[in-house]
């Protein structure tokens, strides 16, 4: 007995490493080298070997669980070896895989002005796994009678509703963060990432993340991945274990950012407030990521590319972007543009001016002012969500400088993007009032979607809005306006996906919404053609879009009453067409002098 002991304590000790991040690469990438984090306590100590003799740099860190082991895979194929770590007798295993990277990888299409995407919160969207809604690895378990607890929609929910988001025109998905969060509450909207290597498993796995992505693409759909380079959550496991005390911005510790983001350009800003700006945390929950640090930003590129390969994504949207280090999330993202030259990425960057959010836009004339390219191909319209959020649609009487005269005057500002049909137009988002709680009639529904479909730019809608689903946010706070889907629970009164469950109200909402979104899936017109648009009389706003073999005419009054306009106006585009056809109702209307157009009501005519 004694001997076999002795053999035992001479045997060497095996212990499986507690992290590695990235998990696996790929060859031939455009960004050959590879920086892997090892985590495991006082890893450090240890001798490092490849079971191949691959070749590495080795870099330590003021924190001894962490090694970097940075590979250059450029010459190398497809491949499995062992990383083995050894101290004495402890010895460390993890065999590291790179993987044959699918030709037409690099050649990935990103989304465009020919899609439509639908935001999602999951959590509120459908719930297709129950067995999932409480974890024992996360701390905060499902409520759902908590309007701002969890309530169990997860990826199974939204795989299994693909077919109505199909079928509503929805080309694309964009998921608020699906990563894991582990606050202690008010973890459902995901922006406090605890792992972002991991899905949240109150979500699903990674591999469910997958199916969603193929399910996607079997439909002709695409999946845009919610990603946050300016800050993680408290909860996230490397911010308990820093690597580095600068791998986050200290003050020393908390400070929170003055949210003046107009700093980054502002010459005349003392420095101390651009500073603040982007060392600051958003809140005291979300750590500010430093991606001065090389190791950080280092981190951010991998991790983001790791996603986009390993879940086949078609576009990410950047959550704060412009709270970040300027010049940093450049870098970031033209790391990510170098590595998929069509990709697409949108950049929230909410500011109330157009030539501030234009600053943002790759290659930007008013950027370059200040020889400043963020390299990111797409912003969000700000400026026209003002409109609708303001109650634009509420002003309907004609004065000089208020009703369709502001909605007119959105669009003046476009020659200062490089490319407006990049930009990303909406209505609402998970961070607004509902539009339908702003504008109850579904008149001004009707008006404001057939905007968002028919401008420059990308349309994007708000899960639920196209059922009638209202929230009010200065009442109900975020919750209110994070309602859950009707149907996405078993035990719902009311089904909103399907046809015969939704009311009379959610079918007009719908079929409505259905009808203007499928019509725009297939005109080219409305993806690139010019727009031309007349300054409003009346309160009756008339713009075209048209390329060399189509012309459509929208026209929006905004009054109570009918209204005729005289057509000689728009002759110059119309070059005497005889007749247009209502998209919406199917109704042919003689184009010869005079155009009657009911009150609070929207026409967008096929121009024959």
């Amino acid at each position: 007995m004694l001997k076999h002991f002795f053999i035992l304590l001479t045997l060497p000790l095996f212990a499986q490493i507690q992290r590695v991040e990235p998990p696996f690469w790929w060859t031939d990438m455009n960004r050959s080298q590879i920086e892997i984090m090892f985590y495991h306590p006082n890893i450090s100590g240890f001798e490092v070997k490849t079971s191949n003799g691959l070749p590495f740099q080795l870099k330590k860190t003021e924190n001894p669980n962490y090694l970097f082991i940075t590979v250059e895979t450029k010459s190398l194929k497809s491949q499995t070896f062992d990383f083995v770590f050894t101290k004495g007798k402890e010895k460390l295993t993890y065999k590291y895989e790179l993987k044959a990277r699918k030709p037409e990888s690099k050649s990935r299409l990103g989304f465009s002005s020919a899609d439509v995407i639908y935001l999602l919160m999951p959590d509120r969207f459908a719930n297709g796994n129950p067995n999932n809604d409480s974890q024992t690895t996360v701390t905060e378990q499902v409520n759902r009678a908590l309007p701002g607890g969890r309530h169990g929609g997860d990826i199974a929910g939204i795989i299994k509703n693909l077919d109505y988001l199909n079928e509503l025109g929805a080309t694309a998905i964009w998921s608020t963060p699906l990563c894991e969060d582990n606050d202690k509450a008010y973890s459902y909207h995901g922006y406090g990432q605890s792992d972002v290597y991991k899905i949240d498993p109150r979500y699903g796995t990674n591999e469910e993340y997958l199916k969603l992505s193929a399910e996607l693409k079997k439909r002709g759909m695409k999946l845009i991945k919610d990603y946050v380079t300016n800050h993680w959550g408290a909860q996230h496991w490397m911010i308990k274990d820093l690597p580095t005390y600068d791998w986050i911005n200290q003050f020393p510790g908390f400070k929170q950012t003055n949210y003046r983001m107009t700093t980054h350009f502002d010459t005349n800003a003392a420095e101390s407030d651009r500073k603040l700006c982007a060392d600051g945390w958003f809140v005291k929950s979300m750590p500010d990521l430093n991606q001065n640090n090389p190791m950080v930003q280092n981190y951010l590129i991998q991790n983001a590319i790791w996603w986009i390969e390993y879940a086949d994504l078609d576009g990410l949207r950047v959550d704060t972007y412009s709270y970040c280090d300027k010049d940093k999330i450049a870098e970031w993202t033209k790391a990510i543009m170098d590595e998929y030259p069509n990709f697409n990425i949108v950049a929230e960057v909410w500011f109330q001016e157009q030539a501030h959010i234009a600053y943002w836009q790759k290659d930007s004339q008013v950027g370059a002012i200040q020889n400043y390219n963020s390299h990111c191909p797409s912003v969000m319209d700000f400026t026209l969500f003002n409109f609708f959020d303001r109650g634009g649609l509420n002003e309907i009487k004609a004065e000089w400088s208020k009703g369709l005269i502001k909605l007119y005057e959105n669009f003046v500002n476009d020659f200062l993007y490089p490319n407006v049909n990049n930009v990303l137009v909406f209505l609402e988002n998970h961070d607004t009032m509902r539009f339908n709680e702003r504008y109850p009639n579904f008149n001004d529904y009707q008006m404001g979607l057939s905007v968002i479909a028919t401008t420059r730019g990308i349309p994007q809608i708000y899960y639920g809005s196209e059922i009638g689903m209202q929230g009010n946010k200065d009442k109900g706070g975020d919750a209110d306006i994070r309602r859950d889907f009707p149907g996405g629970w078993a035990n719902d009164a009311n089904n909103a996906f399907s046809e015969m469950g939704r009311t009379a109200q959610q079918k007009q909402y719908f079929d409505f919404t259905k009808k203007i979104l499928n019509w725009r899936k297939n005109k080219i017109v409305i993806h690139s053609g010019q727009l031309k648009h007349f300054v409003p009389e009346n309160n009756v706003y008339v713009y075209f879009r048209y390329n060399e073999k189509e012309t459509v005419m929208v026209v929006i009054n905004n009054n109570l009453e009918e209204q005729t306009i005289d057509l000689n106006r728009f002759s110059n585009v119309l070059k005497g067409s005889k007749s247009a056809k209502d998209v919406l109702t199917d109704e042919v209307f003689p184009l010869d002098k005079l155009l009657t157009i009911k009150g609070k009501s929207v026409l967008v005519l096929e121009v024959y």
